[in-house]
């Protein structure tokens, strides 16, 4: 394979050292130099110089953990080329598999150009990732402290939940505060039941008659008040986003069109794709690299379900949910794509399906700045007449009916 570059670093990032082995020269006996360094500031400025006095022009290293963030960070603009590289797509030969011959193995791969580099966002986006991706663990950290609430009600046989969709409704709330304080008298606690919890009254009466002991009333007012906590602690993260989305906040208002996106899911379409479709050159590119997209295995020209393919996990996750409240949504394209697949193929396809369509909606949104344009609920129906026709009338036939049609005046 042709050499592309003369002047080329393989870095193999650990916690405490990186070790770097440079490539200079073309041909099948290129000048190889070696050398660990400490990933402290220090050490990366050491990295860097060294680099620098041997005019390397291109720097590859593998995305391991969260420690390629200390070495990638302080090398960004010092050199013509860094790039972050999956690791699964530059496996060495096994066998060998030592530091050094690690970095060797990167160095001459990247030379060669038989590794892509990975989308690094620029600073600004990444401060939004960081905030985000925070967020959604202190979110699903709120909602499994739901779960363990109704464990515990559950183990002192207090059913709320099997009457209330909501154990942490404001009626709810206010019936295992009262538990907690003392009150036991199942009446009593259902009458304060509100809204339309009221029209439930006798069967919360009935839930509400359990073995309610003083240490599930320590268990839960230790658990909502750390519900109350994770509650802050995402309102002033919603806060910290909302100051720091600047040029975004158009982005994430147009996001916000479509069906399904809420504003939480809108911020974290932008977080993680950065809102600049230009890095990604068509939406079926940005659907595969998001993992919303299906994955091709052929063999021996045979062909093989995938499923779909590995992506980014913090933004495929957003889509999925967005595409679950899509699919309750009334009237809209996205639901009835949702009905349509799920019933051929299952209710996990058609959510994976919509949440393609999501994203495929939003690269076109964002590459011309156009609202979401909803096709209708019918549009499945309208876009092949002939072949619905023909599907109704199979149906018709199959049921034992025969049937003749002609086209309407």
């Amino acid at each position: 394979m042709k050499q592309q570059c003369d002047r080329v670093a393989g870095l193999d990032v650990h916690r405490d050292t990186v070790v770097a082995c440079l490539r200079l020269g073309r041909g099948d006996d290129p000048e190889l130099k070696r050398k660990k360094f400490s990933t402290t500031t220090a050490g990366v400025a050491n990295l860097a110089a060294w680099m620098a006095d041997f005019q390397v022009t291109r720097v590859v290293m593998e995305s391991t953990g969260v420690y390629w963030k200390c070495v990638y960070y302080p090398l960004e603009g010092l050199f013509n080329e860094l790039w972050l590289v999956n690791a699964g797509h530059v496996k060495n030969v096994p066998g060998r598999k030592t530091d050094i011959a690690d970095a060797e193995w990167l160095a001459d791969v990247a030379a060669h150009g038989m590794v892509r580099p990975s989308f690094v966002p620029p600073p600004p986006v990444r401060v939004l990732r960081e905030i985000t991706r925070y967020r959604k663990t202190q979110i699903v950290a709120r909602a499994q402290e739901i779960q363990r609430l109704d464990k515990v009600l559950q183990d002192a046989g207090i059913k709320i939940s099997s009457v209330a969709s909501n154990v942490l409704g404001k009626g709810t709330r206010a019936m295992i505060e009262a538990l907690i304080a003392g009150e036991r008298d199942p009446a009593v606690l259902a009458d304060m039941a509100k809204a339309r919890m009221r029209a439930k009254i006798p069967a919360l009466t009935e839930a509400l008659v359990g073995r309610f002991a003083a240490h599930h009333g320590a268990v839960a007012r230790a658990i909502l008040d750390h519900i109350d906590f994770l509650d802050a602690a995402i309102a002033g993260l919603d806060g910290q986003v909302a100051s720091r989305l600047g040029a975004f906040d158009s982005a994430v208002t147009l996001l916000e069109t479509i069906p399904g996106v809420a504003r939480r899911t809108a911020e974290t379409i932008v977080a993680e794709t950065g809102a600049d479709m230009a890095r990604f050159p068509t939406a079926t590119q940005l659907c595969a690299w998001a993992g919303v997209a299906p994955a091709n295995h052929e063999s021996a020209g045979k062909r093989r379900p995938a499923g779909t393919r590995k992506g980014a996990n913090w933004l495929r996750r957003s889509l999925i949910e967005a595409a679950k409240a899509a699919s309750r949504t009334k009237d809209t394209y996205l639901a009835a794509q949702y009905r349509q697949i799920a019933a051929r193929r299952g209710p996990n396809k058609a959510t994976v399906a919509v949440a393609h369509s999501i994203l495929f909606a939003a690269w076109h949104m964002l590459s011309n700045g156009e609202t979401y344009n909803d096709l209708g609920r019918d549009y499945l129906t309208r876009r092949d007449t002939e072949a619905e026709t023909c599907r109704l009338l199979s149906r018709l036939e199959a049921l034992g009916h025969s049937v003749t049609i002609s086209p309407a005046a």
